[in-house]
């Protein structure tokens, strides 16, 4: 007499059928192949807190996929990212059928994208909601393949499978919604960790990536920890000390730059200024607040995004009173415009540019932001979108995109530093301030504005990057931001001197470690992408091979 496998159940007539079994577990399909190395499907668990579908679960789903937002700045739970995405696993292990598990997961995904972004609202309205339906699919395959391993009673097989592919699905999701028109990479896991030393070394390794990778590894194999047999727990156990010595490994061991000098760099932040001439009267604060640090032997001036608007730029005599506040502090400012100007193809359009002011004027060095926020500087599909001008506060005139990345060299009286500029959130992108460091930029200066949410957590995200960003390439980061939250870290991650609050209106002057050599990161780039994208693809022939041996030979005629 036949034994069934746990899950697969005889439908009537004697035959298994293709459908789920009666007790709602996904059974069914062809006889399994029981020959060694062949696992039988997973089957959900008949012992449910949740009811199988209903508003009761889709409200699960939401709540369960929104909780990892409390990971990330302003309330900063950076340990809660080790088990926050715990509840939304265990809900789709729950699940019966593929289709309640990519719902689950879409779910899931909605709540992720909303309670991440929320701070958008007063900028999209409604359209927040339809942004998280549109980039939640991208989690409904990651639900069914969290289902497929989790599951029923997995494996000890089926369990260390699951700790290497459901964090490579989380990643191959980081790495599709990382693309400059779906919102760039803002969000990633992996960032919620950018004030733990240990993850900032591993970041040295393989990049934000890997800490996402580790982060969501840790979730799947607590999640087999409660849930699996003991042969499943064993594996999930021994893959997640096998994690915890990897870190440790990479903490004693991984290359570092060493310190070679120290330059001293002057961050200046106006604060909010709205209303009539607040263009010039912006440029009028940013003056005085450089001019207090005039004697201080300063190296480099930073002032923020859009510090100088179009009027301003367009007046003679703008880069006059620039070039004399150069020569009295002694020091080059990097000022940002945001205005109409021509660049070097000959192009005219209103660009976002990074510009070097000397004692004699603007130096020639111009850097022209290259990836640029949807809807707030251009809205894609114009001819279709155009109608959102109307109801958000989507750019009514596309701004033109710069074509490549510059490193401004200061003079030999600097000690020739080389800088690498980036503009608002092209501090998010990991492969920009890779590419800077290898041109040879000694300090990432990134210029930012975020005054719009001056009042959400959108500042501290925002700071919070350059952390990561400095850690990665071991170079030292500058992030200078009209209202706030200016920061300064080091060549780790580690923060530099106290940051410039949102209320504040003040000019801050930061001793910044200079260093030479690579990291790991820097020498290999986006390997854990490719390693991630590799076990799927493994995974997916393997699964592919079972179905072929399980097909049955055709017969003769």
């Amino acid at each position: 007499m036949r034994r069934w496998w746990p899950g697969e159940r005889p439908a009537p007539g004697g035959r298994t059928g293709s459908g789920p079994a009666e007790d709602g577990t996904p059974g069914g399909g062809p006889p399994q192949d029981r020959t060694p190395g062949h696992e039988p499907p997973p089957a959900a668990s008949t012992h449910r807190v949740l009811p199988a579908s209903g508003w009761i679960r889709w409200l699960a789903a939401l709540l369960a996929g929104a909780l990892p937002a409390l990971t990330f700045p302003a309330p900063s739970l950076w340990w809660l990212a080790y088990v926050a995405l715990v509840p939304w696993l265990l809900l789709i292990r729950s699940a019966g059928t593929v289709r309640r598990a990519a719902l689950d997961g879409w779910i899931g995904g909605i709540g992720f994208v909303i309670a991440v972004h929320h701070w958008l609202m007063p900028s999209l309205h409604v359209f927040i909601v339809l942004l998280g339906a549109l980039l939640g699919l991208l989690w409904a395959p990651w639900g069914v393949l969290a289902w497929r391993l989790l599951g029923g009673r997995p494996s000890a097989r089926r369990a260390a499978a699951a700790v290497v592919a459901v964090p490579s699905g989380w990643l191959a999701i980081e790495l599709v919604r990382s693309w400059e028109g779906l919102g760039g990479p803002w969000g990633l896991l992996g960032a919620s960790q950018w004030e733990v030393a240990p993850a900032l070394r591993v970041a040295s390794v393989g990049g934000v990536w890997l800490v996402s990778l580790l982060v969501v590894a840790v979730n799947t194999a607590l999640v087999l920890l409660v849930t699996a047999r003991t042969g499943a727990r064993t594996a999930a156990g021994v893959l997640l000390v096998a994690w915890a010595l990897a870190v440790t490994g990479v903490w004693a061991w991984a290359p570092q730059p060493v310190t070679t000098g120290t330059a001293r760099i002057a961050v200046v932040q106006p604060g909010v200024i709205a209303g009539p001439d607040s263009v010039e009267r912006r440029l009028a604060r940013g003056e005085e607040l450089t001019r207090t640090v005039a004697g201080g032997d300063v190296d480099l001036v930073v002032w923020g995004e859009s510090s100088i608007g179009a009027g301003a730029w367009q007046d003679p005599g703008t880069a006059r009173r620039l070039a004399a506040l150069s020569r009295e502090t002694g020091a080059d400012l990097l000022v940002n415009v945001d205005a109409r100007q021509t660049d070097g193809s000959g192009r005219s359009g209103i660009f976002k540019s990074a510009v070097l002011v000397g004692p004699d004027g603007p130096t020639g060095d111009r850097y022209d932001k290259m990836r640029l926020v949807p809807f707030g500087e251009y809205v894609p599909a114009r001819a279709l979108l155009g109608w959102a001008t109307s109801v958000g506060r989507a750019a009514g005139e596309d701004r033109l995109r710069g074509d490549r990345q510059v490193v401004m060299v200061l003079p030999d009286g600097d000690r020739g530093l080389r800088i690498g500029p980036l503009v608002c959130f092209e501090s998010a992108f990991p492969d920009m301030s890779r590419q800077l460091v290898r041109d040879g930029a000694q300090v990432l200066v990134a210029q930012s504005a975020t005054s719009t949410f001056q009042e959400s957590w959108a500042p501290a995200q925002h700071a919070s990057l350059g952390a990561l960003r400095a850690a990665e390439n071991g170079r030292p980061m500058v992030h200078a931001t009209l209202t706030g939250i200016s920061a300064v870290y080091g060549p780790r991650g580690e923060r530099i001197g106290e940051p410039l609050g949102t209320e504040a209106s003040a000019a801050a002057v930061y001793d910044v470690p200079l260093t030479r050599g690579t990291t790991l990161y820097g020498r290999l780039g986006d390997w854990a992408v490719y390693g991630a994208l590799a076990a799927l693809a493994a995974l997916c022939a393997a699964e592919g091979l079972r179905a072929l041996r399980k097909r049955p030979a055709p017969g003769r005629p």
